[in-house]
Order: structure tokens, then C-alpha cells, then sequence
């Protein structure tokens, strides 16, 4: 699976999880069973009823519609998904991650011809694997990907971190903090620990010590590092 970064007019970076080729494999696979039943059951009518439609053009014209619109109806009302997707929990977005047009679908659709039907999906396969961003040719063109909608969540990305059975917490006040918040703090001093960039760190040191009400009784690297592990052990320990 790719990891790709997108900006937005708005300047907001999105990071988007681009599916697995073997993702997208096995729900094509899914949505091709799906066909094959739909036409298993078609036969079985026609048996039981015992009807003669050897030379009934129109007729088998009319039930080859489902399966041909089969990927361009179902991903259009139902948010980018089919069966086969949403069994493996992907959708089709935009790049910017919001939900395609219309057209979108249309354009991607399209193209399944050409990159997956006539070439048994090695075209597809081959832009998908080189182009970084989980795009066969017609989400190319359509400017479109798919995407996981699982989500893959780092140790560090939470606000979890390990605490020794007699570790014992300094600061109370943490517990005005919301998760989200400590989340975000967490992420701060991760980074600017990993950078080495001191002055981030002090201004965060303020800026925490400010909302908690408190005068930090150690310098700004320590404080923060106590601040993270006092919100785990009032929130999680007790």
C-alpha cells in the first residue's frame, strides 16, 4: 500500500492510504463471482421455466446490462464502493479525498476497458505499481484513486506510551486535556524532539503550562515528556 500527500486549495496537506494492489485484486475477483452468480441464476430460470432463448438477441442484450453497468452504477450510489470493494473495506475518492461526480465515474469506467478488461488488468497492475498514487489509467484520467478505508494508526501517532508499574504522576491537571489535544502535543514534541528544534519545544512548554494553570517544576524537554506520561496515567491507570 502507498502513502501519498496531497495539498488542498486550502493549503491543508491530506494524507491519503492508497489501496494494496492485492486489495484491489481480490475485490475485482469478489465483483467477477458476483457476475458469475448473476448469471448461474439467469440459467437456472430459464431451465426451470424451460424457455427457449438460444436466438433471443434482445433478451440476453437486456440481462448483459447488469454486469456491464455493474461498476459504474455501483460505485456511483454507493460512495465509490462495490460489493467487492467494500468487502475489502477500499472506495473510489478524488485526489483531494472527496467524493467523485458523476462524471468522475463515467470517465474511469470508460477506461476499464482498455486497462483492465482488454488487457486482462496488466495494464492496469503496471500503472498502479509506477505511479505512487494507486491510479490505473482511468483514474488518471478521471483524477481518481482508491483508497483503504482501514485505518493504520502508529504507536507514535497516539498518545499512548509506556509507563513502569511505579511510575508516579506529578501534574493532576493534565486531565483537562482531551485526547485530541495530547494527541496533538504528543505529535508537536515528537517531531521537534526528533529535530532537535529546542525552541518549538519551549514554546509548547508554555503553552501547556499556561492551559494547565501550573509552574513546571522541570525544564521544557522534561516537562512536556512528564505532561504526556501523567495524562496516560490519569486517564488509562486509574
Amino acid at each position: 500500500m502507498d502513502n501519498f500527500q496531497i495539498e488542498t486549495a486550502q493549503n491543508v496537506s491530506i494524507q491519503q492510504n492508497a489501496a494494496g494492489i492485492g486489495e484491489r485484486i481480490l475485490a475485482y475477483f469478489i465483483d467477477i463471482l458476483i457476475f458469475i452468480a448473476y448469471f448461474i441464476v439467469i440459467l437456472f430460470i430459464i431451465g426451470a421455466l424451460d424457455l427457449d432463448m438460444g436466438d433471443q438477441w434482445a433478451f440476453w442484450l437486456i440481462l448483459s446490462m447488469p454486469p456491464f453497468l455493474y461498476f459504474l452504477l455501483w460505485e456511483t450510489f454507493w460512495n465509490g464502493r462495490t460489493p467487492g470493494k467494500a468487502t475489502m473495506k477500499i472506495k473510489v475518492v478524488r485526489l483531494d479525498g472527496s467524493r467523485p461526480a458523476f462524471s468522475n465515474y463515467l470517465i474511469r469506467w470508460l477506461l476499464r476497458l482498455l486497462d483492465v478488461s482488454l488487457a486482462f488488468g496488466g495494464v492496469a497492475v503496471v500503472s498502479i505499481l509506477l505511479g505512487g498514487r494507486g491510479q490505473r489509467l482511468g483514474d488518471m484520467a478521471a483524477g481518481t484513486t482508491v483508497i483503504s478505508e482501514r485505518q493504520r494508526v502508529q504507536f507514535s501517532q497516539t498518545i499512548l506510551v509506556d509507563l513502569p508499574e511505579d511510575y508516579v504522576a506529578v501534574y493532576p491537571q493534565v486531565t483537562v486535556f482531551s485526547d485530541a489535544q495530547m494527541r496533538k502535543i504528543k505529535m508537536i514534541y515528537t517531531e521537534a524532539k526528533r529535530d532537535a528544534d529546542h525552541n518549538v519545544i519551549l514554546q509548547l512548554s508554555k503553552k501547556v503550562s499556561t492551559l494547565m494553570d501550573i509552574t513546571p517544576k522541570e525544564n521544557p524537554l522534561q516537562f512536556v515528556d512528564r505532561v504526556i506520561a501523567d495524562y496516560n496515567y490519569y486517564t488509562q491507570k486509574l
